[in-house]
């Protein structure tokens, strides 16, 4: 089960399980974009089913959670992926659209958990995935709204996992930290910027996020820093976060933006979806890494380990 699937991270996650000949539940908002990743899933040897819901409301989350179990079966995976944005600078940003953000960012995560932890308690087994962020450690400027949830969403993840364990429950929760991604969430999220948004800093393709995201489900892994740029922010900022704060404040607005004007009066997805079947991936191909040296260590590391090991041992028998 995927929140989010219609497009960019949610989508490429969907084909990803969908290469292992997985049966998933694919939600979002807009119908049309959902067909057409329950398309791309059967024709990359998935079983796709649509459901067309709106994260923020718990109500629909829980009918929805339960319409799933009733019409596909038990359900082993649920991603919490699904978000929305405004880049704007907090001054200008009206209290409606940061409760927006936040009642689809962090809120739905919280929802989506809700509708599905009760189910797999009674079985005694399951895997939640919270996806995260790099600025669930590290805000930066112009996304107020998303870093406060991304910040929720971390602090959320610790206290639930603490109970899991607690309870010594079959369940598992994970969650992964992304790093700027090229996907479609820059041509339709609500922007007040003069020109058009971009990620920042190192860019990498959906499918690397969606590679980590399956791995976390079938693994009991805690978290995963997903690239180098990720695990950088982080560290940086446990060590240096008046550092980060400065050098923000002179990179963080230019460095979000191209040089193309933006159009103010473009469609956002902040309160309706989009028309149209959108992709998993955004305008950025020429700039985005296809993969991730720091995923491969992530996803490798007994063979790190190992390697250290050995080459530990030569060093001593050289000394020696």
């Amino acid at each position: 089960m995927i929140t989010g699937a219609s497009a960019g991270v949610g989508r490429a996650t969907a084909i990803e399980f969908a290469k292992e000949g997985a049966t998933i539940a694919l939600l979002a908002r807009n119908r049309e974009s959902l067909e057409g990743a329950k398309k791309e899933v059967e024709q990359n040897g998935g079983k796709g089913r649509v459901y067309v819901v709106d994260v923020a409301d718990a109500e629909k989350m829980e009918e929805t959670a339960a319409a799933i179990e009733k019409e596909i079966g038990p359900v082993d995976i649920w991603i919490n992926n699904a978000m929305v944005s405004v880049f704007s600078p907090f001054k200008e940003i009206t209290p409606a659209e940061y409760k927006r953000v936040t009642d689809v960012t962090y809120l739905g995560q919280v929802y989506g958990t809700m509708a599905i932890l009760n189910r797999m308690l009674k079985r005694d087994k399951g895997k939640i995935v919270l996806v995260g962020s790099a600025l669930a450690y590290r805000g930066i400027p112009l996304q107020a709204p998303y870093c406060g949830a991304k910040h929720g969403i971390q602090g959320f993840f610790d206290s639930l996992r603490s109970e899991l364990l607690h309870d010594k429950s079959g369940v598992k929760v994970s969650m992964v930290e992304l790093p700027a991604l090229n996907t479609t969430q820059f041509g339709w999220v609500k922007s007040r910027l003069s020109k058009k948004a971009k990620p920042m800093g190192g860019i990498y393709q959906p499918e690397v996020a969606a590679k980590a995201i399956k791995y976390a489900a079938i693994h009991d892994r805690r978290e995963i820093f997903v690239a180098f740029p990720t695990f950088q922010s982080i560290i940086g900022n446990k060590f240096f976060p008046g550092l980060l704060d400065n050098i923000m404040a002179k990179t963080g607005f230019k460095g979000q933006q191209t040089d193309e004007p933006e159009d103010p009066n473009r469609p956002n997805n902040l309160w309706e979806p989009v028309p149209g079947d959108h992709t998993a991936r955004g305008p950025f191909n020429k700039s985005a890494k296809n993969k991730s040296p720091m995923l491969w260590v992530s996803t490798h590391w007994r063979i790190v380990w190992l390697v250290l090991i050995i080459l530990f041992i030569v060093l001593i028998w050289l000394i020696v």
